[in-house]
């Protein structure tokens, strides 16, 4: 199945589109991560992920995890588009509401396809390597593929974990490092200072890099991560966060709060969207993600 750069474009904008409202209207969630890791989702989602949606228990399935919980809304928009567990528009506009499947981080015990609960920073990166060791253990010959931020790379669990993964010559554990040097509180640098990717580089890692909004870049470090059988993988993809947000672009202001209306429109128009219209979503898009869950 051959899809281009700019069909990709199309379904990440869309994604930010969606996680945008999804926050706006629960006045509650984290966008900037969503919108900074959208080429970068639908990328691994439509071209390399080896998952079946209609059967979220398929044991031979590829495992993506999202260590960083927060950007739920991201998880949320892909397994719409994709079908996973019939999640359905009106689900996504209850985005963090009391009871709703679209809890503020992803649980599994309330939607099928998550694979692990994630929340505290740093938790998902160690059940990842959990879980690539129980496929290794297996011979299934899946890989699990974990999405992770700068705040994942600050506690001390992810780091145990690693040095175990890089020590055990864990290949098939794929770490996407998502780096926008945004945390919470501003920059990183006013909590961070070590070099990540020669710390990788110790504990027996390959480390590749790319731009993570860079189709083509993302589709070639994808595919060398893929060639590697002797060790884990990192992934250095740089990003921004909030991209296209027109003021709160590579601003901590987008990391926990929502955007707001005004910014969303201006998003959407960025983006070449209408900003009148909300959870909206090209038949392009339904399409593509349709013909990906059937190839």
């Amino acid at each position: 199945m051959k899809i281009s750069n700019e069909q990709l474009k199309l379904s990440a904008d869309t994604i930010r589109c969606l996680c945008s409202d999804m926050i706006d209207k629960a006045n509650s969630g984290h966008p900037g991560a969503p919108l900074g890791m959208a080429d970068l989702a639908v990328s691994l989602w439509l071209k390399f992920l080896n998952v079946a949606p209609n059967d979220v228990k398929w044991p031979g399935r590829d495992r993506l995890v999202f260590s960083g919980g927060h950007a739920s809304a991201l998880v949320y928009s892909l397994f719409h588009l994709a079908g996973v567990s019939g999640l359905t528009m009106d689900e996504l506009k209850d985005f963090r509401q009391f009871g709703a499947r679209c809890a503020g981080h992803p649980e599994r015990s309330l939607l099928g396809g998550v694979e692990v609960t994630t929340g505290p920073l740093g938790q998902g990166i160690a059940m990842g390597a959990g879980l690539q060791l129980a496929a290794k253990k297996a011979g299934t010959g899946s890989k699990t593929w974990v999405f992770c931020g700068d705040g994942d790379m600050q506690e001390g669990i992810s780091h145990e974990a690693c040095s175990w993964a890089g020590a055990m010559k864990l290949d098939g554990l794929i770490l996407v490092y998502d780096s926008n040097g945004i945390s919470i509180e501003g920059s990183t640098s006013l909590t961070m200072n070590d070099d990540t990717k020669k710390r990788f580089e110790s504990y027996g890692w390959k480390v590749f890099t790319c731009d993570g909004h860079d189709f083509d870049a993302i589709d070639r470090v994808y595919r060398r991560a893929l060639k590697v059988t002797d060790a884990p993988v990192l992934i250095v993809a740089t990003t921004h966060i909030g991209f296209g947000a027109p003021t709160k672009h590579d601003s901590a202001d987008s990391h926990g709060a929502p955007l707001g209306a005004e910014e969303t429109k201006g998003l959407k128009t960025a983006l070449g969207f209408d900003p009148e219209k909300s959870f909206y979503v090209p038949e392009e898009v339904y399409a593509l993600f349709a013909a990906r869950t059937k190839a």
